[in-house]
Order: C-alpha cells, then structure tokens, then sequence
C-alpha cells in the first residue's frame, strides 16, 4: 500500500515550485524617480531623529575647520574630501549610492538630523553609526562643514584611492602593502 500525500502538502510544494519559477525571472533594478523622492521624504519626516536639536556650536570659521579636519579623518573615505564623492570609485555603484552631500535632500535635513545621522547611520546604507568613534563637538562640527562644503572637486581625490599619491601616517607608500 502506497502512502497518499495531503492535499495540502501538494498544494505547498506547486506553491514553492511556481514563486521560484516566477522569482527566477526577476532581475534586481536601481529604484525609480518616484521611489527615491518617496524614500527620501519618508527619512526627512520619519525615520531620521534629531529634527528640533539646534547645533550648539556656532557657525565660526574654527568650528567649520575642524570639522573639515574631522571630515577628512571620518567620512572622507566614502564621500571624498569635499563631501561631493570626487575621487571616491565605489560611490555610485554602492546600493543605495554615496550622496553628494551637497544635493538639495541632504541639505534638507535640519543639523539635528544629520548629527542623528552621523551618530546612528542608516541601515540598510553603507552609512556606519559613529557612536563611541566620534564625540558630539567632532559631529556638530562636521555638520558645519556640511553646510559649507567647497566647490566639487576642489580639494583633489583622497590619498587612499590614488597610488602617486599614497601615502600614511608612518611615511610608508602604496609600494610597501603590494604583494610581492
């Protein structure tokens, strides 16, 4: 005597078999105008915190560069040294990409928001929390320098990315990490 199966469990299995049929088929795409405006303000006006702290520091030339210092210590490897990803390779085909922080939606946050941002990140981005990396003086300056970044590409390309110009802290070059 043959074993019969439920009805049921049948069903489930041709279920399975047609959505992997059918999931086979889709191909992963960059979102949509519509889905990026939408994203952007739902982060804008939802998820992002921080919308009424004002910054306690004042917009001072000081404060603006030492937050450019910062900057260059923190974020420059995923937005470049102007903010602007001007000699970051890897910026436009992240998924979500880099923002140029100059564009108009992340100008649009408030200072809290982008403190917030720095402080926590944002999941699923490539976007790190800087908790217990960076103080809130070093983020309230890098929000200065945000909002006074230079012109596009004025600051040249990181070091990280450019072997002529490879060099760290302990004067070693590009040449001296290649396998040999």
């Amino acid at each position: 005597m043959t074993a019969r199966r439920r009805p049921s469990t049948r069903c489930a299995g041709l279920l399975f078999v047609c959505l992997m049929a059918l999931l086979s088929g889709c191909k992963a795409k960059p979102p949509g105008a519509l889905e990026r405006r939408l994203a952007s303000q739902v982060k804008l006006r939802i998820t992002v915190g921080g919308r009424g702290t004002p910054n306690p520091l004042p917009a001072t030339d000081g404060n603006i560069r030492q937050g450019r210092e910062n900057f260059s210590h923190y974020c420059m490897v995923c937005h470049g040294l102007d903010g602007q990803n001007t000699g970051v390779p890897f910026a436009d085909r992240m998924s979500p990409p880099v923002p140029e922080l100059s564009s108009p939606e992340v100008q649009a946050y408030t200072d809290g928001q982008l403190k917030w941002i720095v402080d926590n990140g944002i999941f699923p981005s490539g976007m790190p929390a800087s908790i217990g990396i960076l103080n809130d003086d070093e983020i309230w300056s890098i929000v200065h320098y945000i909002r006074h970044l230079p012109r596009k590409g004025s600051l040249g390309e990181p070091g990280v990315y450019n072997e002529d110009q490879g060099k760290y802290e302990s004067g070693q070059t590009t040449e001296d990490f290649k396998i040999k």
